[in-house]
């Protein structure tokens, strides 16, 4: 793909946090450079109009955007990519779509994020790391699997799940590009990044 992609990437939650739009823009303002918009509930027609509000404010702060999942919501507000569940689309299926659109995919163990990156995947998200709030009931798969994914990967691992500012080294430290969160950065968005518990 040959695009230079931040470090630091956030996940969008209106359930968790309803004034997420505010809390994006503080965030971006902060120097936030990728958006995931990922809104499982939303209808088609409100997805594409959340997706337009966002796209306007990315596109502001020189961000970029990815809509999770839904191809098509991506493409009508011209999102830079989409970012696929694994039971998703294969990442192959969606560059024949549009080749110039950025995939990612959400992989949950070793074996899935190999795979993803022979699907043509510009990056995968590996998770859960920790135990995490928005998926309590998931095992997580730990640091050691970060290693080995980050390792073996010649595209970009991001860490995500329960990762909080003070477990960012540990995840650096084993390998991991980027990181990827919910709370991580919409709970912080009026503190100092890095420095937030």
């Amino acid at each position: 793909m040959g695009v230079d992609l931040p470090r630091l990437y956030a996940i969008t939650d209106r359930k968790r946090y309803p004034d997420f739009l505010q809390r994006l823009e503080k965030a971006l303002q902060k120097g936030l450079k990728m958006v995931q918009l990922r809104e499982k509930e939303a209808s088609g027609l409100e997805y594409y109009r959340l997706g337009e509000k966002v796209r306007e404010l990315t596109k502001e702060y020189g961000a970029i955007l990815l809509v999770n999942e839904r191809v098509d919501v991506a493409l009508a507000v011209e999102a830079d990519g989409v970012h696929l569940p694994e039971r998703g689309l294969p990442p192959a299926v969606v560059k024949k779509i549009e080749a110039k659109l950025l995939v990612g995919y959400s992989a949950h163990s070793l074996e899935s994020a190999l795979w993803a990156q022979e699907e043509g995947a510009d990056f995968v998200t590996l998770s859960p790391i920790f135990k995490t709030q928005s998926h309590p009931e998931a095992e997580p798969i730990g640091l050691q699997v970060l290693k080995e994914a980050s390792q073996r990967l010649s595209i970009p691992v991001y860490a995500l799940g329960g990762v909080t500012w003070d477990r960012l080294r540990l995840c650096y430290k084993n390998g991991a590009y980027g990181v990827a969160g919910i709370g991580l950065f919409f709970d912080h968005v009026d503190g100092n990044w890095g420095t937030d518990g």
